[in-house]
């Protein structure tokens, strides 16, 4: 075994068998062992590649957003400028060269990252070196003020709950090892099982006998924080991730080498991730006082802020390949068969601000 799955292995012998949220909590960032505490995960060469990876247009539509909200707020002076898991800095990078198109904007930004990855910090701070950036463990030690934040697929590797449906009432679904089983312990194989006793559960819904649902309670309280945060002292905040509005089913899966695993194989080697419920997210910000628009899809989103506009642009001013590569990124990033439905975009904002850009009225 390695020494992470040693470690989990160590808790489920003590403790009993552990939630899924703690399985994926530490197969994620288990410090010096989980899969982002120990690698670069993102590009050509990683186990996926993020929008911003995909064309610099998905940065630039971003960064004119932010710079359009940071005006219907007011042009506040020193503002955070925050994003949430911010992978190598791309989307920040390119986000901040398409703002200069609005005066003010930059010279405004207070530049915050929220990162717990070392491997991570480090990327970012070569490609950020210029605006000069702060960085932070967690959401609650941004600084004061007014804020626009950004999270590109930051709620979806946050741990999820997951719970069972058996005999007409819910309960919780863990994962156990092998040697808690008194099966082999060499093969240091993990699987899931169903606990005894049934968990109370009013915010899930009846379903039929053997359906999952999922519960991100370290999303929903972020939401909660943000919505708070933004309603008390200004801003908004932009959520792009793949998810649904609510309901159940399993969406728990992992990626290693771009393909999908087994996401109890190997922890620590692959990403774990689960679809965002963006229901879910909205009632909490709403909950703190916030206001709440979209989810919009992602194509929907991009195409009404210009990136095909932009798109033509590049194109138009490339060779035969530049053209062939513009084309396909815009694909990836906007068509129904690709990102553009399944990635959706929900605005958290400060009550004044309605509705911000890209968001034709307020749905949930």
């Amino acid at each position: 075994m390695t020494r992470l799955e040693t470690r989990i292995a160590a808790e489920i012998a003590t403790a009993g068998p552990i939630t899924v949220a703690r399985f994926m909590e530490m197969a994620l960032t288990e410090p010096g062992l989980g899969y982002y505490m120990t690698r670069d995960p993102f590009g050509t060469g990683g186990d996926f590649t993020t929008a911003p990876e995909i064309s610099q247009m998905f940065g630039e539509i971003i960064g004119l957003w932010s710079a359009v909200t940071w005006e219907a707020m007011g042009r506040p002076a020193g503002f955070v400028l925050a994003e949430l898991g911010p992978g190598r800095g791309t989307l920040m990078a390119d986000a901040l060269r398409a703002a200069r198109a609005r005066p003010g904007f930059v010279e405004a930004a207070r530049l915050h990252l929220v990162e717990s990855s070392p491997a991570l910090r480090a990327r970012q701070q070569a490609a950020l070196a210029d605006c000069r950036p702060s960085w932070h463990a967690g959401f609650a030690d941004l600084p004061p003020g007014p804020m626009i934040l950004l999270a590109n697929e930051f709620f979806d590797a946050l741990p999820v709950r997951q719970f069972v449906r058996v005999g007409g009432t819910w309960h919780e679904r863990r994962v156990t090892h092998a040697a808690a089983r008194g099966d082999d312990p060499a093969g240091g194989t993990f699987r899931f099982v169903i606990g005894d006793e049934a968990a109370v559960r009013e915010d899930l819904p009846a379903a039929a006998d053997g359906a999952i649902a999922e519960v991100c309670e370290s999303g929903i309280a972020l939401a909660a924080a943000i919505g708070a945060r933004v309603a008390a002292q200004g801003g908004a905040a932009l959520v792009i991730d793949y998810g649904h509005i609510g309901g159940t089913g399993e969406t728990l899966q992992a990626l290693r080498n771009k393909d999908y695993a087994d996401p109890l194989s190997e922890p620590g080697a692959a990403d774990i991730t689960a679809h965002v419920d963006f229901a879910a997210l909205a009632r909490a910000a709403r909950g703190s006082g916030a206001a709440c628009f979209g989810p919009v899809s992602q194509g929907w989103f991009l195409s009404s802020l210009g990136i095909v506009q932009r798109a033509e642009r590049l194109a138009r001013n490339g060779d035969a390949g530049t053209r062939a590569d513009v084309e396909a990124a815009l694909k990836r990033l906007i068509a129904p068969s690709e990102m553009g439905n399944l990635f959706k975009v929900l605005a958290i904002t400060d009550p004044p601000i309605t509705p911000p850009a890209g968001f034709a009225a307020r749905v949930l």
